[in-house]
């Protein structure tokens, strides 16, 4: 009985550690986010620090990546940025990966 219930604390602490780093990995694509569409949009500097931190916050707003992709197609829109859904979605998913291996190696 006892090894049954070892064996399920010790799933609950893995989902708990693979929950927390997807968490801490998808700020962190943010960001990187954030900053790859600062630089697109023409921004350096502490203006592109600003803008990657609203990226970061704008994820609060609904599950999932809508909130995010919705954020930058706007600005991007609005400032004239030729830039697809699919091109942004595809550069969530290399960051997405990216953030998920630094994270993991930190």
């Amino acid at each position: 009985m006892t090894s049954m219930k070892d064996r399920e604390e010790g799933f609950e602490r893995k989902f708990a550690i693979d929950e927390e780093q997807r968490f801490r990995a998808t700020a962190r694509r943010n960001r990187m986010l954030g900053l790859w569409a600062a630089e697109k949009l023409g921004k350096s500097g502490a203006d592109a620090d600003a803008y990657a931190k609203d990226v970061v916050v704008s994820d609060i707003e609904e599950a999932g990546d809508h909130d995010v992709l919705r954020k930058v197609k706007g600005d991007f829109d609005a400032a004239g940025v030729d830039q697809s859904e699919h091109q942004i979605r595809r550069t969530m998913d290399e960051l997405m990966a990216q953030a998920l291996e630094q994270v993991r190696n930190s």
